[in-house]
């Protein structure tokens, strides 16, 4: 017979109100009274009917995530990270794919509306205004994205984007290429702004090729275009593009770093498996994860809103190189740490 809530309340020592509140709102009971309910309801295995709660208190204790792509390496660890960090909080996460299109993501932030207490809306694709518009629908939270009003969980690329364009400058570079992002996407025009600025400050050139689409092959599509412009550095939206661009060059016989350097953006795992191995700006995801989750259970408990900047730091690894500018004595040394600002 399934245990219920009067048993507890019973062997607790306490009234079925207390127990409900444990569960249902625990910063309400007292912490030796809420300990000695939680170790009676594990003793007896008792498992709260969520759907009832849901009933009492107006919360289903479920969150949206809606990801740009789920096959995309730069995902895995920030939805791990943001479930694990949810179910600690005792709420359960929902997630779904909008494959890059914003007019999936916009009916799947309406199809979860009344699912789920709140959405996390990572790296999206629709509109700010479409995005404020549903917003008034469910309660939000931006990750990658900043718009005025909204809370937000953003990694700074442009701050790695800086430090990366840096690096190649140092390096000798002086005709540099950036292999944009998908047309749309914030982060795509903030590692433009940053990176341009950066190159324009020093003198150097910065060709913009793109839009593309954040996949490997839309990196190793653009090998040719980034042949034709003569640079000698390339700064890749992401991973996936950077390792689509460098193994499209190997293709060629063109060296990397011997003849041009690559760097992309995210750290994914595959990033230092493959060779050369890609110098890359590391981008916090799970933390942004966890983050994210905090501010929305914040947001429903007090309707408090913000945004929240995460640091970025590139990772220097084998596949930049001294560039044309270089003194021939440089030495493979100086590409084998991890710079931090």
């Amino acid at each position: 017979m399934a245990v219920t809530i009067r048993d507890v309340a019973r062997a607790s020592g306490v009234h079925i109100s207390t127990v409900s509140r444990t569960f249902s709102a625990p910063h309400l009971v007292n912490p030796e009274t809420r300990s000695r309910v939680l170790a009676t309801a594990e003793q007896l295995g008792y498992r709260p009917n969520r759907a009832a709660r849901a009933l009492i208190t107006g919360r289903t204790h479920n969150i949206g995530l809606i990801v740009a792509d789920i096959a995309n390496p730069f995902f895995p660890p920030l939805i791990k990270a943001a479930e694990t960090h949810a179910r600690r909080r005792d709420y359960h996460v929902f997630v779904a794919d909008t494959d890059e299109d914003p007019i999936v993501e916009a009916e799947l932030v309406q199809a979860l509306a009344k699912q789920v207490d709140g959405i996390l809306l990572c790296s999206p694709r629709m509109s700010d205004d479409q995005i404020e518009q549903l917003r008034r629908e469910v309660p939000l939270v931006v990750i990658n994205r900043m718009i005025t009003g909204l809370p937000a969980v953003v990694m700074d690329v442009g701050h790695g984007a800086r430090q990366a364009v840096r690096h190649l400058l140092d390096l000798g570079h002086d005709n540099l290429v950036y292999l944009a992002g998908p047309r749309g996407s914030w982060t795509n025009r903030e590692i433009r702004r940053a990176a341009g600025a950066t190159a324009r400050a020093a003198g150097a050139e910065l060709t913009v090729l793109g839009p593309h689409q954040p996949v490997e092959e839309a990196g190793a599509a653009a090998a040719e275009a980034v042949l034709a412009t003569g640079a000698t550095a390339v700064l890749a939206y992401n991973d996936l593009m950077a390792i689509g661009l460098l193994q499209a060059l190997q293709d060629r016989d063109i060296a990397v770093p011997g003849q041009i350097s690559v760097v992309g953006i995210d750290d994914i795992a595959y990033s230092g498996l493959i060779r050369p191995k890609l110098t890359t700006v590391a981008n916090p995801t799970a933390a942004a994860g966890r983050a994210a989750v905090d501010m929305l259970l914040q947001q429903g408990d007090d309707g408090a809103t913000g945004q929240v900047t995460l640091r970025t730091d590139l990772i220097i690894r084998n596949s930049t190189g001294p560039g044309p500018l270089t003194p021939a004595a440089a030495t493979t040394a100086e590409v084998a740490a991890t710079v931090k600002e």
